[in-house]
């Protein structure tokens, strides 16, 4: 395995190119806070789509996904064929978030609710970005190298290191040095690269193993399905994970349970894609409502894209494995007793990549790669810059001004960086990568989303229920992960059975998420009815205060062709759940 010198090169010109284009918006002056953080609101439709696009599909996705790809089949395309989400995006929540004109998600709670509502949501949100998005973006950029680069020492350090390092470090400089613009034209020529890339990783892959049928035929129809049992591995499953290599997993024999997958995905799925700064920036720099909801459709076909060009090479890599046809493949997923193994599963993706590409193939995808976990990771930065900047930084020095508030996001970018680096220890260790962002989103989402969509959808609902739901919920998932930590991080470390906290490790995440759901819109019903509901001016801001020049407005800016864009996602979407039955 290695990388020949053509691919090398071709790796190199990539660089080039990128680093050309983040010089190119250098050089466009950005002197204000709207330039650095929204671009400008200047950004087209197809921009946003492939920024939007390139953004999620980042590391946890190469490396996570295809791994889950090898242990579970199809069962996180669940996840994955979120497109809809999207489409929620641009056409319910896009037109209130463009005539409020924010610049951060907080930013909108603030004017719905209160100010307090929004430190809270910026607080949690930087944190979700260093447990989830950061930590994720490196331990895959240190997964990749550590597979394609495996000889790499410097100064006592690993290739995993080295990785980790170079991703963080040239990532963090394009994102200081250029803001938004930089982040999102540079996705744009990443969508395309890591796109091609990726069909041509299925295609070879598919080849090597000797076409569709026989990738069915070795998985079987148990990793061809979506729909998992309703209690996995009986009862007991419930509640009670299994375990494997002396650590607690994070999944069951029978995979993720369908009921969860229905009721608690949605929930991941409409936070994520509609309420997160780190998705709906892009939108909040578009020229205009039309552009926005255009660049949210255009989102939406290429989310499509994941189960085909991540999930199933995991699983032609296991197959692979399993069929003994690659000794290299089989060798790193089984153990000498033919078990698969667990941990080593992340690697799916960059072993296809390192085994059954011919010469120059493999260079066009290894930059494929480094262009997800870079933008990924540019994604992040630039999100909780803005977040820091506009939304701590220019509340308390109100007076400062647009050249200020440019290089504190510069600076906040570059704090970002430091955290980045000094988390490399800590999850260098780290295990199934897209179950562990899927857990943690799982444990964070759901205040989000009841006081985005129920403060939308319901104008009687005030700051004070909103505060009360977004603290008990982000209560209740920290303390749910500070239980979890242990297990997960510590060797054979486990709770005794049958106490609180062995019942409160052991209950499916998707079951948690759920339950925080709930009490999070109980609290927010109940405080809002007890403390006399919303007495501030919503105009705007929530359905029942829509004027009839807001309606007006959001009507002209859509027509014939973006409902039957949207139909077409749907209908897609539809198709890829019938198909994927076992």
């Amino acid at each position: 395995m290695g990388l020949h010198s053509i691919d090398l090169l071709i790796v190199l010109f990539y660089f080039l190119v990128l680093f050309g284009i983040v010089w190119w918006v250098i050089k466009q002056k950005q002197e204000t806070s709207i330039d650095y953080f929204l671009a400008g609101r200047h950004l087209g439709w197809f921009i946003i789509g492939a920024s939007i696009f390139s953004s999620n599909i980042g590391s946890e996705h190469l490396v996570g996904l295809a791994g889950s790809g090898a242990t579970d089949g199809v069962a996180m395309a669940h996840y994955e064929l979120h497109a809809w989400c999207l489409l929620v995006l641009g056409w319910v929540m896009v037109p209130f978030y463009m005539r409020s004109k924010v610049f951060t998600m907080p930013e909108f709670l603030e004017k719905r609710f209160s100010p307090a509502a929004r430190t809270v949501l910026s607080g949690i949100s930087l944190v979700a970005y260093v447990l989830t998005k950061i930590a994720v973006g490196i331990f895959a950029g240190g997964i990749v190298f550590s597979v394609l680069l495996p000889d790499i020492n410097f100064m006592g350090m690993d290739s995993f290191w080295i990785g980790s390092i170079l991703v963080i470090v040239l990532t963090g400089l394009y994102t200081i040095l250029g803001g938004l613009r930089a982040v999102a034209y540079t996705e744009a020529l990443q969508t395309v690269v890591l796109v091609f890339g990726s069909i041509l990783v299925t295609i070879f892959g598919l080849k090597a193993l000797g076409g569709w049928g026989q990738l069915r035929a070795i998985c079987g129809s148990e990793m061809f399905n979506l729909w998992r049992p309703l209690v996995p591995a009986g009862v007991q499953g419930t509640w009670a994970p299994i375990k494997e290599a002396g650590r607690m997993a994070w999944y069951f024999n029978d995979g993720y349970p369908w009921l969860g997958m229905l009721f608690c995905a949605p929930i991941i799925g409409l936070w994520y894609w509609c309420t997160d700064q780190y998705i709906v920036q892009r939108a909040l720099g578009a020229k205009n409502e039309k552009e926005a909801r255009r660049g949210s459709i255009c989102a939406s076909f290429f989310k499509l894209l994941p189960v085909f060009i991540f999930i199933i090479p995991g699983m032609i890599c296991f197959a692979l494995a399993k069929s003994g046809q690659v000794e290299v493949i089989q060798q790193t997923l089984f153990n000498g007793q033919g078990q698969l193994l667990i941990d080593q599963s992340q690697k799916a993706f960059p072993l296809l990549v390192a085994t059954i590409l011919p010469v120059g193939i493999r260079g066009i995808v290894v930059a494929g790669l480094l262009a997800a976990l870079m933008s990924s990771l540019a994604g992040v930065f630039n999100a909780s810059s803005t977040l820091f900047t506009m939304d701590f930084y220019s509340r308390l020095k109100p007076k400062a001004s647009q050249h200020q508030l440019v290089w504190v996001g510069r600076i906040a970018t570059s704090v970002m960086v430091l955290i980045g680096l000094l988390w490399i220890p800590v999850i260098s260790g780290g295990k199934g990568l897209y179950d562990y962002l899927q857990t943690v989103q799982g444990y964070l989402a759901p205040p989000i989303f009841v006081v985005f969509f129920f403060g939308v959808f319901n104008k009687k609902l005030n700051s004070k229920g909103c505060l009360a739901a977004l603290v008990t919920g982000f209560v209740l998932g920290l303390g749910r992960l500070a239980i979890d930590t242990p297990v997960s991080l510590i060797e054979n470390f486990t709770y005794q059975k049958g106490s609180f906290l062995w019942v409160m490790n052991n209950i499916f995440f998707q079951y948690y998420s759920v339950f925080i759901f709930i009490v999070c819109a109980v609290v927010m019903v109940v405080v809002s009815r007890m403390t006399g509901g919303s007495k501030k001016d919503l105009s705007g801001l929530t359905y029942k205060t829509l004027s009839d020049e807001h309606r007006k407005e959001s009507r002209a800016s859509w027509n014939a062709r973006d409902v039957i864009a949207s139909a077409v996602v749907l209908i897609l979407i539809v198709a890829a759940y019938l198909y994927f039955t076992g």
